[in-house]
């Protein structure tokens, strides 16, 4: 042991030496042949903890720190006996969880319990304890703290740091500072009017710091990159930024850099800091009781070189082992080269010293147990593992790139896969105590004491791992884990749930969807509880918990969303709600909650999650709101209607929409009848005459009409729209010389098709439903409609070359031709004079984006946006997608042909293996893709599918009198096939094919 500094009190140990400061390193000869385990520095005395366990103290006895009847300048071992066996006998060591108690440790618990009958620490497993002036504290394995303090304002760091998973405490003066596991530091101060609660070091969190100590009035922290922060008091250099002033924030000691800085210590105004590949120690700060080793009492503002053995050649050359300083005194615990095996790295934590984790050693640890009931201290190490926000949120951290040290809102530093691992490999069928054990220790301990306002983003981190445990999965831990956690989660104040949204957008696809899966089977759980019948005195209970499960999907939802779809949109359908819910009346409450707020009333629509809805759900919901609205239209005319028999000056209204049109003018006749109607008659039930044709509209005139005049007015030949080749789509033209009322016109037809159920032809990007719904257009919108801009768009995105602008050599404009004549058109104001380069090649994109999809249409589709909402404007609309939006305009062709023949129904004579039924499949399914096609346009009135498929379209097929020379006969109002008893292949085939190639017209025949 070598030893240097003040020695006024012998708390150098060097015993009766002449020599009131020691200026140089110098050998303790008490020690030889000791092995040193640990040093502790107080400001006036020394103890020592050697490896046998036995503990030295010398020094300053005033008020009997040295546990002595007088002072001693050597260290003094008797009188410590009592001290030791009342340690030693503490469950501490008794359960073997340290080998090497520190003897600050041992010194601080004995005073700590002396001080205050502290009954706790009796059974509690310390990890860690350190002293300061006024105030001492203890850190568990599990990681509770404890806290004595002389004075009343000395924070409870457990209450002040909750579920943070500190690793390191380290006490000064006045001054508390804990590393975090994630390097997060954390200080607080005595005194009000400074800091008596923690405060975040954000200047350190990007640092990687892994080890701190604290001085009088300063802080020295080691980083895993090896740089030494101080920051603090300054006044005698002890900062080593050569200056004397005081650092309010971190600063890094520059003269120290290039060094593999291994070990740090502070004394009460001096730091020193030790580098083993070159073997060379720094101090700075104080001199003035040769605490600096330099051979001189002098004070120094930078680092110097301690003058040691390891430095000067000696006979006897040593290593450093480790290096300790406290008070006005400086240790530094040495062997001789031979014999040194490893010099202590304080970068690398004892895990003696850590809080519980949970990790594999551990979790076999437990599996080894025989079979049955749990023994006491393995109930109790599960119990601190799972009743402790702390203790999880230390586990499963990230050790590749990026590593859990480059926490941040954007990084969680979690390793999801070791997580899922571990819960699986921890939750065995072959032990179920340890399942039952863990279970309760969430549901009672850790759960309910989740911190709705965590103090750091590092408390977040058991919201990602936790759904992970198969406990969650399981159903009967539903109410009392899952949901209660989806509690907590949604509980979160706004910043902390925001950086859990940032922290589940970077989930793999597979992970994202195995939490939503989670939680739509909680859903589903409750509402077949629902369905099987809830005590009324339940029934309160039971909505929380469903509003909770949903809102948590509706968080994960908007997360998803946000982050560009984790996961397609329709993972989020619970296919099951239309067995379990009425999904009508759902609908009907709901839009009365919307007219009639009624505040918190117990009741839970699920409209207000439709996210859940899948395609069939909301076809429902969208033909209930059209019943609605043209039931409410049809009673408004029939009270008018009736007013009118008793009031002359009330007109009698038609209860229905009726639309009398020519086929060769069916755009002037429809429009001509659209102008004179009220928004009011919109949403009656629409009826189609064509002219001198006889037909019963019961549907299939209605969709023909809807065929003819979307073909008619998005002819070319009006100019109203451009169609793209590349793509096949159609987009409105910006220099259209038609009606602008015709846009309006087209925006009416589309909200009558929706509304009335019908699909219509109408080959509009994605984009159109989006806008109309209010979501913005983007760049893969632009890809859709024109392949060729959009992908130059995205390789301007992508280039990452120097030499952008000369190659691309774009400016803030785009190009258009119009009828022969180019035009170029700024996107910006003085957009020819901006060169798209690096730095804006973002906002180039945006506003091309916008351009075509707004700014140059904004008059033309406003048109067709406010004829559209005037028949579907209704609160229905809100819960649809924009993709959904379209399956319902225009259908789908997800074509299933076989689905279509195992759906259809017979009438009459026919059945599924009669010989004509035989041959029409046969003709059917070989018959190319177009015939298929317009075989569907004969029977529908379209080519395309409804949005719920094939077996939506109930084909229904029946025989009909006279012989083979007939043609079939489609009936597209009911989907009715009327075919005759044809014998032969070849017949059916010639005559099917008629039928589909001349499928215009009505008529009664």
């Amino acid at each position: 042991m070598l030893c240097w500094g003040n020695a006024s009190y012998g708390q150098l140990g060097l015993g009766g030496i002449d020599e009131e400061i020691v200026v140089e390193p110098r050998k303790c000869e008490f020690f030889h042949g000791k092995q040193v385990s640990d040093v502790g520095c107080g400001r006036r005395h020394t103890a020592f903890l050697l490896e046998d366990g036995t503990v030295y103290t010398c020094g300053c006895n005033d008020l009997g720190q040295l546990g002595h009847e007088k002072a001693r300048k050597k260290p003094g071992w008797k009188p410590l006996c009592v001290l030791l066996n009342a340690l030693l006998a503490h469950p501490l060591f008794c359960k073997g969880t340290m080998k090497r108690p520190n003897i600050a440790i041992l010194l601080s618990l004995f005073f700590l319990c002396m001080k205050r009958n502290i009954k706790t620490l009796s059974d509690v497993q310390i990890a860690q304890v350190a002293c300061g002036y006024w105030h001492s504290h203890a850190l568990s394995k599990g990681e509770e703290w404890f806290a004595l303090s002389t004075y009343p304002e000395q924070i409870d760091m457990h209450i002040a740091l909750p579920s943070l998973p500190r690793e390191l405490c380290s006490v000064g003066g006045a001054t508390i500072s804990v590393s975090l596991v994630s390097t997060t530091a954390t200080v607080s101060g005595r005194r009000l009017e400074d800091r008596y609660f923690p405060a975040l070091l954000k200047s350190l969190r990007s640092q990687r710091v892994i080890y701190i100590c604290c001085g009088e009035d300063h802080t020295a922290a080691l980083t895993k990159l090896r740089g030494v922060f101080t920051f603090g008091a300054g006044g005698y250099g002890q900062l080593g930024h050569n200056s004397t002033n005081h650092e309010i924030n971190p600063r890094k000691v520059f003269e120290l850099m290039g060094n593999v800085v291994t070990q740090i210590a502070c004394g009460r105004q001096h730091t020193l800091a030790f580098t083993p590949s070159s073997g060379k120690m720094d101090s700075f700060g104080l001199g003035g009781n040769g605490q600096l080793g330099t051979r001189s009492t002098s004070n120094r503002k930078s680092p110097a070189l301690v003058k040691g053995p390891w430095v000067v050649a000696s006979t006897e050359n040593c290593c450093v082992k480790r290096i300790y300083a406290g008070g006005d005194q400086s240790f530094a615990h040495y062997c001789s080269t031979n014999s040194l095996q490893n010099g202590d790295d304080t970068r690398i934590q004892d895990p003696q010293r850590k809080i519980y984790s949970l990790n594999e050693d551990l979790i076999q640890k437990w599996l080894n147990h025989s079979q049955g009931r749990l023994p006491l201290d393995i109930s109790n190490e599960i119990d601190l593992v799972f009743s402790s926000a702390s203790c999880l949120n230390g586990s499963f951290l990230s050790m590749s790139h990026p590593d859990h040290y480059s926490t941040s809102s954007k990084c969680s530093g979690v390793d999801m896969n070791m997580a899922r691992l571990l819960f699986n490999k921890v939750i065995q069928e072959g032990h179920p105590e340890i399942a039952q054990q863990i279970a309760a220790s969430l549901e009672k301990n850790l759960i309910p004491r989740l911190n709705n306002s965590p103090p750091d983003i590092e408390a977040l981190r058991l919201y990602l791992t936790l759904p992970e445990c198969p406990l969650f999965t399981n159903r009967n831990n539903y109410v009392t884990i899952s949901i209660p956690f989806a509690k907590s989660v949604i509980s979160l104040k706004e910043a902390p749930l925001k950086v859990l949204g940032n922290w589940w957008s970077t989930f793999e696809s597979p992970v994202f969807q195995r939490l939503v899966e989670l939680y739509k089977e909680v859903v589903v759980y409750l509402l077949q509880m629902h369905k099987v019948g809830i005590p009324a005195v339940e029934q309160r209970i039971f909505t929380c918990f469903l509003d909770t499960s949903l809102r948590l999907l509706e968080i994960l939802h908007k997360v998803s969303e946000k982050a560009g779809h984790i996961i397609q949109y329709g993972k989020f359908y619970i296919h099951e709600l239309d067995n379990l819910i009425d999904i009508r009346n759902d609908y009907v409450t709901w839009l009365q909650r919307q007219m009639y707020p009624m505040g918190h009333d117990g009741v839970v629509t699920l409209c207000k999650y439709p996210f859940v809805f899948d395609a069939q759900a909301k076809t429902t919901l969208l033909q209930t709101d059209a019943v609605l609205q043209m039931q409410m239209a049809v009673d408004q005319a029939q009270m008018q209607n009736f007013s009118s028999m008793f009031l002359p000056a009330v007109e009698s209204v038609n209860p229905c929409l009726i639309l009398i049109v020519r086929r060769e003018n069916i755009v002037g006749d429809t429009m001509e009848v659209l102008r004179k109607s009220k928004n009011v008659d919109y949403k009656k039930p629409l009826k189609v005459i064509f002219v001198g044709e006889e037909a019963v509209d019961a549907g299939g005139v209605r969709k023909e009409f809807f065929l003819l005049i979307m073909k008619e007015l998005l002819d070319p030949k009006y100019g109203m729209f451009r169609y793209y080749e590349e793509s096949r789509l159609i987009w409105f033209s910006n220099k259209t010389f038609e009606d602008i009322d015709l846009f309006n016109l087209i925006g009416v037809i589309c909200g009558l098709a929706i509304y009335n159920l019908t699909i219509v032809e109408l080959n509009f990007p994605l984009a159109l439903y989006k806008k109309l719904l209010k979501k913005k257009p983007t760049l893969e919108d632009l890809k859709e409609l024109m392949p060729d801009v959009g992908r130059s768009l995205q390789q301007l995105l992508d280039y990452t070359e120097d030499d952008l602008e000369e190659t691309f050599c774009l400016n803030f404009t785009i190009t258009e031709e119009n009828y022969g004549a180019t035009e170029v058109l700024e996107l910006v104001p003085n957009g020819e004079n901006i060169n798209v380069n690096m730095s804006n090649r973002q906002d180039f994109v945006s506003a091309y984006v916008d351009y075509v999809f707004n700014t140059s249409v904004a008059p033309l589709f406003e048109c067709f946006y406010s004829g559209f909402h005037k028949v579907c404007g209704g609160k229905v609309l809100e819960l649809f997608q924009p993709n959904e939006l379209q399956a319902m305009v225009i259908g789908n062709t997800n074509y299933d042909w076989m689905e279509l023949e195992k759906t259809t129904e017979y009438k009459g004579e026919y059945w599924t293996d009669h010989p004509t039924i035989r041959l029409f499949w046969e003709v059917f399914h070989n018959l190319p893709l177009e015939k298929k096609k317009q075989f569907l346009l004969f029977l529908t009135g379209s080519d395309r599918i409804p949005i719920l498929g094939m077996k939506s379209l109930k084909l229904v097929i029946q025989p009909t009198g006279g012989g083979e020379h007939y043609l079939p006969v489609a009936h597209t109002c009911f989907n009715l096939l009327d075919l005759p008893k044809y014998t032969s292949l070849e017949m059916l085939r010639e005559k099917l094919l008629q039928a589909i190639d001349h499928n215009q017209g009505f008529n009664l025949a």
